[in-house]
């Protein structure tokens, strides 16, 4: 870690400082990481053998880098991930809009600062989380926005035209030494595409009719959705052909890394500690993403973001919660029935190709359907529950539903020993997971067609078939 203790150029060289560029930086913490066997990037699941590795590669290779994938792949958290990858502090003229290395410095007002003052040239120190940008583009994205204009007031000032002090640099320049970043890159108007050329292969930038070029040293990152980027006419070949890696990245690819994103970003607010999610639940919701993604009703260019499950995680907790506080159960356990408000989750993420068909009534209880009935055959086969189906043939209905406490789904299954049985292969640690894992059986019967269900008033009658 570089010492801070140094205040002047001079006792910044007597420290031992040495220049390094941000690639390097970049490279040699990456090495470092490799070799202690600490992960690339924080936070990211489900990447480990696939886009970490060849992020791994690109950075020892030096390479500006493009990742490309649909919404809710986290494109965005690994390119803020590389600030880690920068050293914590580095030196800077002092004053230096460009975060100029005071033995290596670019612009003209730390040139002239280093020429004057030499060795007394006063120098502050850079955090890492300085030394990143990033810009969303949008149609309307200037030359201005990214790399500068001339400045009217200092003009007012009486400066002339032709002097370099009357800019006002962009993004770009002011991430001089540090990484910037551009999400959806295809969205830039061809003449700013063009205009990122040089900064890619010459390392340049230039300013209008200045004669004028600013030697920077970055790392450029950019994202964009696989459609737009080979899509003909939206990004400009000559600008494809600069960056020298180019990453896909994907959806979760099994229905467990699904379920370990939602139980690592869901909410605190959602996430009390009085709340308690079993295991089937989580599958539940982590198999409705992996269902949708299959699905041939949905537009699968647009995507299904991890984002769904990760709201419908919180949507279905927060209606648990309710709903414990209606009965006034201090615990909160998700039941089958808290599902229904998914609805108001799922319906804005994903777009529909099927003409005429609805959303809320059509599409979405067959993902429940499709998800619900998947995990309840993961864990049960009809033989196992031969006893439970037995007892609705010779009863009639039972009603349960979410006006139904937990302890009356406890008095139920003593009616049914064989239900309390097949519980112990889910979760009866409380009452209310008790209650939880009597829907799910329930229910996985009413979907293999083996149960009848009526539903009115917050109750829900299951009876037989016959």
């Amino acid at each position: 870690m570089m010492d801070k203790k140094a205040k002047t150029l001079a006792e910044l060289r007597e420290s031992g400082y040495h220049p390094v560029s941000v690639k390097e930086e970049i490279r040699n913490n990456t090495l470092a990481r490799i070799k202690s066997g600490q992960p690339l990037i924080n936070g990211v699941i489900g990447y480990d053998d696939s886009v970490l590795p060849a992020l791994e590669v690109a950075l020892l290779a030096g390479h500006d880098v493009i990742f490309l994938g649909e919404r809710g792949q986290a494109k965005t958290r690994i390119i803020r991930g590389l600030v880690s990858l920068l050293d914590e502090w580095v030196p800077i003229v002092q004053g230096s809009e460009l975060n100029d290395d005071p033995m290596s410095p670019t612009s003209k007002y730390a040139i002239e600062k280093v020429a004057d003052l030499g060795d007394k040239t006063p120098i502050e120190w850079l955090h890492s989380s300085k030394r990143y940008s990033e810009k969303l583009a949008t149609p309307d994205t200037s030359m201005a926005d990214l790399i500068g204009e001339v400045d009217p007031i200092k003009v007012a000032e009486g400066r002339y035209l032709s002097d370099e002090f009357t800019l006002h640099y962009g993004l770009v320049p002011r991430t001089n030494r540090g990484i910037f970043a551009i999400n959806e890159l295809p969205d830039l108007a061809e003449r700013i595409q063009v205009g990122l050329l040089n900064l890619l292969e010459e390392r340049d930038v230039q300013i209008r009719g200045y004669k004028i070029r600013l030697e920077l040293d970055l790392m450029f990152v950019a994202s964009a959705n696989p459609e737009d980027y080979t899509n003909r006419g939206r990004l400009i070949t000559p600008l494809k052909d600069r960056f020298g890696t180019q990453i896909q990245t994907h959806y979760p690819v099994s229905t467990e890394l699904e379920m370990e994103i939602m139980n690592q970003e869901g909410s605190t607010l959602a996430l009390a500690e009085n709340v308690y999610v079993p295991e089937f639940m989580s599958e539940v919701i982590a198999e409705i993403s992996q269902q949708a993604r299959k699905n041939t009703s949905i537009n699968q260019r647009s995507g299904v973001s991890v984002r769904m499950s990760v709201s419908s995680y919180e949507t279905m907790v927060a209606s648990a919660t309710r709903r414990s506080l209606l009965l006034g159960e201090e615990k909160i356990v998700p039941r089958i029935s808290d599902l229904w408000a998914l609805v108001s989750s799922i319906a804005g993420k994903i777009e529909i190709d099927a003409f005429g068909q609805s959303v809320e009534n059509e599409l979405i209880p067959k993902l429940l359907m499709a998800s619900v009935l998947k995990v309840f055959r993961n864990r049960f086969s009809i033989d196992e529950l031969k006893g439970v189906i037995g007892y609705f043939e010779s009863n009639s209905m039972i009603e349960v539903g979410p006006s139904v406490s937990s302890g009356e789904y406890v008095e139920l299954a003593k009616e049914i020993p064989q239900l309390s049985d097949a519980i112990t292969k889910l979760d009866g640690s409380s009452e209310a997971a008790f209650a939880s894992s009597v829907e799910l059986i329930l229910e996985g019967l009413y979907y293999s067609k083996k149960l009848n269900r009526r539903t009115r008033a917050g109750v829900i009658g299951y009876y037989t078939k016959g």
